[in-house]
């Protein structure tokens, strides 16, 4: 059994058993995707309140959170959760829109119907 949380310091590594912050096998690494950023508008899990969805970015944490930042200041509120970007409400035509327009020429699709 491996441990995922203690008391002690938080959230642990699956990999590893240590901290996050002090993983030593960076377990926790994203996967590669196929290079196209899917953005959606999804409302499981969140009580019918819907949430625009940013999967795919080819960023680090810290590249990925400094443009989480720029896109809620576009659209109201939001956060930067494992890798995904999740901006509240239906600001679906908005982000892909805001995408397409920035200059690193990353393929931007819709996702989901």
């Amino acid at each position: 059994m491996t441990l995922v949380y203690s008391t002690d310091f938080g959230r642990a590594c699956a990999g590893c058993g240590q901290p996050v912050a002090q993983c030593a096998c960076k377990a926790a690494a994203r996967p590669v995707g196929d290079g196209i950023v899917r953005v959606s508008r999804e409302t499981a899990g969140r009580k019918g309140k819907g949430v625009t969805v940013v999967r795919g970015l080819p960023l680090d944490d810290a590249a990925l959170t400094a443009l989480g930042k720029q896109l809620k200041a576009s659209c109201g509120s939001g956060t930067v959760k494992d890798g995904v970007i999740e901006i509240q409400g239906d600001h679906l035509d908005k982000v892909l829109a805001w995408l397409k327009a920035r200059p690193e020429g990353w393929t931007v699709k819709r996702a989901g119907g």
